[in-house]
């Protein structure tokens, strides 16, 4: 049995991002980027008004005073696109809206609420300043900037960010092929009929909806059989297709838990197996091929089997604390998650006498505008009634925890 952090750490030695490829901006959301893009255009690209006003040479404002105004012709408008230009004479200006391309002769704008206007002309009483309410050319970034590091994974600010910078195209790492087994004679989908024995299952859907809520392409759910041949079939299939198989049930030491032996007979090398913590200590990762062994071998060469317990509980922590972990560094996640926070106990809360506890709290404002933790009840490794109200994972070191210790919390996925 390894401690969680050595688990964490074996990851980052075994993983390595996958290769990069050109991505379109429209595809990029949630893909971490292999390369730093690079601003094609000035930003803004050209100097613009900052404001719906008037367009005019801040000089022949100089006079201008309460009760001694300054008034200026009006001989155009500029809009927001508008390509011809009027040119700005001494005492001219041109009616021009936010975004529109600063014209010729003018370097201020004077916004519309300090001016009174009538058709063909306008009048202030304040002086204005070269510059004011502009937005000069390049004043934000210059064409040949570099926009982002490798490593970070694009957001919808960020795409848009991209997309203002003229940049149509990204590279970035290779998105994981996924294959998700569930096993389990037991498992029935919901909904359906249910005999003796059998129990609606919880980790078809819990993996679907995970990824789901991660964004990109939904891997397909198979469910196996719990016989040798089967969980051999379906393995065996499944590393010959993706970068990373993650199967629940058949990892502990039962007499169909068969995961383990199937895997080693199909050349996959063990890991680990057994992590010190609650739930979820059965859990396996496993890489077919031995990359330690051969130091011109790429660790990409993979495929990975990442095998959670099958009660669902355990499957949850699974995937927000390893499974994340694992697909943050095949993406090139900088750093790779899961990522920590830190949050004060809001009640005294017991852990486990010997492992780490991985529990589902709820983490709420309270009336003094205090983030803290608030412990859940019902927490099973085969229950789940208490995810409605959980919205992180807690990281309990064994023993008594005081109201207000500071715990690490990773916040769940969706």
């Amino acid at each position: 049995m390894i401690t969680l952090d050595d688990a964490l750490g074996a990851y980052a030695q075994a993983v390595s991002p996958l290769p990069a490829q050109a991505t379109p901006l429209a595809q990029a959301l949630g893909r971490v980027l292999a390369a730093a893009p690079v601003a094609t255009t000035d930003l803004p690209m050209f100097t613009q008004s900052a404001v719906d006003g008037y367009a005019l040479r801040s000089a022949d404002l100089a006079p201008a005073r309460s009760g001694s105004p300054v008034t200026l012709a009006l001989i155009g408008e500029v809009a927001a696109g508008a390509g011809e230009l009027p040119n700005i004479g001494p005492g001219q200006a041109a009616r021009i809206f936010t975004g529109g391309r600063l014209p010729p002769g003018a370097d201020a704008v004077a916004r519309q609420e300090i001016v009174t206007r009538d058709a063909h002309r306008i009048v202030l009483e304040a002086a204005l300043s070269p510059g004011e309410d502009t937005r000069l050319r390049g004043e934000e970034l210059r064409a040949g900037t570099a926009l982002a590091m490798p490593g970070i994974r694009l957001t919808p600010g960020g795409v848009a960010a991209l997309a203002m910078a003229g940049i149509g195209e990204v590279h970035c790492h290779r998105a994981p092929r996924i294959a998700l087994l569930v096993t389990g004679d037991e498992v029935v989908p919901p909904g359906g009929a249910i005999a003796a024995g059998q129990i609606f299952d919880a980790n078809g859907p819990l993996l679907h909806a995970w990824f789901q809520a991660r964004g990109g392409a939904v891997p397909q759910v198979r469910y196996v059989a719990d016989t040798l041949d089967a969980v051999s079939a379906a393995l065996g299939a499944a590393l010959a297709e993706a970068d990373l198989v993650i199967t629940t049930g058949g990892v502990s030491v039962g007499d169909k838990d068969f995961l383990r032996a199937d895997a080693t007979a199909l050349g996959v090398t063990e890991r680990f197996w057994r992590v010190a913590q609650k739930p979820g200590m059965p859990l396996y990762f496993g890489q077919r091929g031995d990359p330690r062994g051969d130091p011109r071998r790429d660790p990409r060469d993979g495929p990975f089997i990442l095998g959670l317990p099958g009660n669902p509980g355990a499957v949850l922590v699974g995937l927000e604390v390893h499974a994340a972990r694992v697909l943050a560094l095949m993406e090139g996640e900088t750093p790779p998650g899961p990522h920590w926070h830190h949050a004060p106990l809001a009640e005294d809360f017991r852990g486990d006498t010997r492992r780490d506890l991985l529990a589902r709290m709820r983490l709420a404002v309270d009336a003094d505008g205090q983030a803290r933790l608030q412990p859940l009840g019902r927490q099973g490794s085969h229950m789940l009634s208490n995810l409605i109200e959980a919205n992180v994972i807690v990281r309990v070191p064994p023993g008594e925890h005081a109201a207000g210790a500071r715990l690490a919390w990773v916040a769940l996925t969706g």
